[in-house]
Protein backbone atom coordinates (compact mmCIF):
# COMPACT_ATOMS: atom_id res chain seq x y z
CA UNK A 1 0.00 0.00 0.00
CA UNK A 2 2.85 2.41 0.92
CA UNK A 3 4.60 1.69 -2.38
CA UNK A 4 1.39 2.42 -4.29
CA UNK A 5 0.84 5.66 -2.36
CA UNK A 6 4.42 6.81 -3.03
CA UNK A 7 4.00 6.01 -6.72
CA UNK A 8 0.80 8.05 -6.79
CA UNK A 9 2.51 11.00 -5.06
CA UNK A 10 5.45 10.95 -7.50
CA UNK A 11 2.99 10.82 -10.40
CA UNK A 12 1.15 13.87 -9.01
CA UNK A 13 4.44 15.72 -8.48
CA UNK A 14 5.27 15.16 -12.16
CA UNK A 15 2.46 17.62 -12.97
CA UNK A 16 4.51 20.38 -11.27
CA UNK A 17 7.56 19.69 -13.44
CA UNK A 18 9.43 16.62 -14.62
CA UNK A 19 12.20 17.10 -12.07
CA UNK A 20 9.77 17.07 -9.15
CA UNK A 21 8.97 13.41 -9.78
CA UNK A 22 12.58 12.29 -9.30
CA UNK A 23 12.24 9.06 -7.31
CA UNK A 24 15.88 9.32 -6.16
CA UNK A 25 14.86 12.21 -3.88
CA UNK A 26 12.68 11.59 -0.81
CA UNK A 27 9.14 12.92 -1.02
CA UNK A 28 9.82 15.15 2.01
CA UNK A 29 12.68 16.90 0.14
CA UNK A 30 10.58 17.31 -3.00
CA UNK A 31 7.64 18.78 -1.03
CA UNK A 32 9.99 21.26 0.68
CA UNK A 33 11.30 22.46 -2.69
CA UNK A 34 7.81 22.62 -4.16
CA UNK A 35 6.74 24.85 -1.29
CA UNK A 36 9.77 27.13 -1.69
CA UNK A 37 9.58 27.29 -5.51
CA UNK A 38 5.86 27.24 -6.18
CA UNK A 39 4.38 28.89 -3.06
CA UNK A 40 7.19 31.25 -1.94
CA UNK A 41 8.05 31.87 -5.65
CA UNK A 42 11.82 31.47 -5.23
CA UNK A 43 13.17 29.99 -8.48
CA UNK A 44 9.55 29.42 -9.51
CA UNK A 45 10.52 29.53 -13.21
CA UNK A 46 12.59 26.33 -12.85
CA UNK A 47 10.84 22.98 -13.52
CA UNK A 48 13.06 20.88 -11.24
CA UNK A 49 14.04 21.14 -7.56
CA UNK A 50 16.56 23.94 -6.95
CA UNK A 51 18.02 25.16 -3.67
CA UNK A 52 16.60 28.53 -2.64
CA UNK A 53 20.12 30.06 -2.52
CA UNK A 54 20.87 29.03 -6.11
CA UNK A 55 20.16 31.20 -9.16
CA UNK A 56 19.14 29.75 -12.51
CA UNK A 57 18.99 31.88 -15.67
CA UNK A 58 17.19 30.57 -18.77
CA UNK A 59 16.33 27.11 -17.40
CA UNK A 60 14.59 26.35 -20.70
CA UNK A 61 18.06 26.22 -22.34
CA UNK A 62 19.48 23.85 -19.71
CA UNK A 63 19.28 20.14 -20.45
CA UNK A 64 19.70 18.78 -16.94
CA UNK A 65 20.55 15.15 -17.61
CA UNK A 66 19.42 12.74 -14.90
CA UNK A 67 20.08 14.91 -11.85
CA UNK A 68 18.93 18.31 -10.55
CA UNK A 69 21.52 21.03 -11.23
CA UNK A 70 21.30 23.83 -8.69
CA UNK A 71 20.10 21.59 -5.86
CA UNK A 72 23.32 22.31 -3.97
CA UNK A 73 23.74 25.52 -1.95
CA UNK A 74 24.64 28.75 -3.78
CA UNK A 75 24.94 27.54 -7.39
CA UNK A 76 24.72 29.89 -10.37
CA UNK A 77 23.68 28.42 -13.72
CA UNK A 78 23.49 30.80 -16.68
CA UNK A 79 21.88 28.91 -19.55
CA UNK A 80 21.54 31.78 -22.02
CA UNK A 81 23.86 30.09 -24.59
CA UNK A 82 22.81 26.62 -23.44
CA UNK A 83 24.07 24.06 -20.94
CA UNK A 84 23.86 20.35 -21.74
CA UNK A 85 24.54 17.99 -18.83
CA UNK A 86 25.04 14.27 -19.33
CA UNK A 87 23.78 11.49 -17.12
CA UNK A 88 24.81 11.44 -13.45
CA UNK A 89 26.50 14.87 -13.33
CA UNK A 90 27.15 15.88 -9.72
CA UNK A 91 27.33 19.62 -9.03
CA UNK A 92 28.71 20.70 -5.65
CA UNK A 93 27.92 23.81 -3.62
CA UNK A 94 28.73 27.26 -5.03
CA UNK A 95 29.41 25.98 -8.54
CA UNK A 96 28.99 28.50 -11.38
CA UNK A 97 28.30 27.35 -14.93
CA UNK A 98 28.31 30.47 -17.09
CA UNK A 99 27.40 29.99 -20.74
CA UNK A 100 27.42 33.65 -21.85
CA UNK A 101 30.04 36.37 -21.58
CA UNK A 102 30.22 40.10 -22.29
CA UNK A 103 31.95 41.44 -25.39
CA UNK A 104 35.24 42.94 -24.12
CA UNK A 105 34.89 45.86 -26.60
CA UNK A 106 31.28 46.66 -25.71
CA UNK A 107 30.10 45.58 -22.27
CA UNK A 108 26.45 46.03 -23.30
CA UNK A 109 26.78 43.21 -25.87
CA UNK A 110 27.00 39.50 -25.19
CA UNK A 111 29.06 36.98 -27.11
CA UNK A 112 27.17 34.10 -28.72
CA UNK A 113 29.05 30.80 -28.27
CA UNK A 114 28.38 27.08 -28.36
CA UNK A 115 26.56 25.62 -25.36
CA UNK A 116 28.54 24.18 -22.46
CA UNK A 117 28.64 20.36 -22.75
CA UNK A 118 29.39 18.25 -19.68
CA UNK A 119 29.63 14.49 -20.27
CA UNK A 120 28.26 11.59 -18.26
CA UNK A 121 29.44 10.79 -14.71
CA UNK A 122 31.19 14.12 -14.17
CA UNK A 123 31.66 15.73 -10.77
CA UNK A 124 32.13 19.48 -10.28
CA UNK A 125 33.50 20.05 -6.76
CA UNK A 126 32.73 23.01 -4.51
CA UNK A 127 33.31 26.42 -6.07
CA UNK A 128 34.13 25.22 -9.58
CA UNK A 129 33.58 27.81 -12.33
CA UNK A 130 32.88 26.62 -15.89
CA UNK A 131 33.16 29.34 -18.54
CA UNK A 132 31.37 29.69 -21.93
CA UNK A 133 31.85 27.16 -24.72
CA UNK A 134 33.57 24.53 -22.55
CA UNK A 135 33.16 20.84 -23.37
CA UNK A 136 34.05 18.16 -20.82
CA UNK A 137 34.31 14.46 -21.65
CA UNK A 138 32.81 11.60 -19.65
CA UNK A 139 33.95 10.98 -16.07
CA UNK A 140 35.75 14.27 -15.61
CA UNK A 141 36.26 15.26 -11.98
CA UNK A 142 36.89 18.97 -11.34
CA UNK A 143 38.69 19.70 -8.08
CA UNK A 144 37.23 22.29 -5.71
CA UNK A 145 37.87 25.88 -6.75
CA UNK A 146 38.96 25.04 -10.29
CA UNK A 147 38.25 27.46 -13.13
CA UNK A 148 37.52 25.62 -16.38
CA UNK A 149 38.41 28.06 -19.17
CA UNK A 150 38.82 25.62 -22.07
CA UNK A 151 37.50 22.27 -23.24
CA UNK A 152 38.79 18.91 -22.01
CA UNK A 153 37.07 16.33 -24.25
CA UNK A 154 39.20 13.47 -22.89
CA UNK A 155 37.44 10.94 -20.63
CA UNK A 156 38.52 9.77 -17.15
CA UNK A 157 40.55 12.74 -15.95
CA UNK A 158 40.90 14.89 -12.85
CA UNK A 159 41.14 18.64 -13.45
CA UNK A 160 42.39 21.22 -11.00
CA UNK A 161 43.78 24.73 -10.74
CA UNK A 162 43.26 28.22 -12.11
CA UNK A 163 43.09 27.84 -15.04
CA UNK A 164 42.32 24.13 -14.85
CA UNK A 165 44.80 21.57 -16.13
CA UNK A 166 44.81 17.78 -16.19
CA UNK A 167 46.20 16.67 -12.84
CA UNK A 168 45.64 12.95 -13.10
CA UNK A 169 44.20 10.22 -15.31
CA UNK A 170 41.45 8.20 -13.65
CA UNK A 171 40.33 4.60 -14.13
CA UNK A 172 36.97 4.21 -15.93
CA UNK A 173 33.86 5.08 -13.94
CA UNK A 174 32.67 2.01 -12.02
CA UNK A 175 28.94 2.60 -11.56
CA UNK A 176 27.69 2.74 -15.12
Amino acid sequence: MKKYLNSLIYHFLYLLGEGFSNTELPIKVLLKHIFIQKVCRINSHVSWPVHWTSKIQCPEKIHRGTRNPGLSVGCYLDGRNGIILGKNVWIGPKVSIISMNHDPNNHYKYIKTNPILIGDNCWLGTGVIVLPGVRLGNHVVCAAGSVITKSFPEDNILLGGIPARVKKHLPPYENG
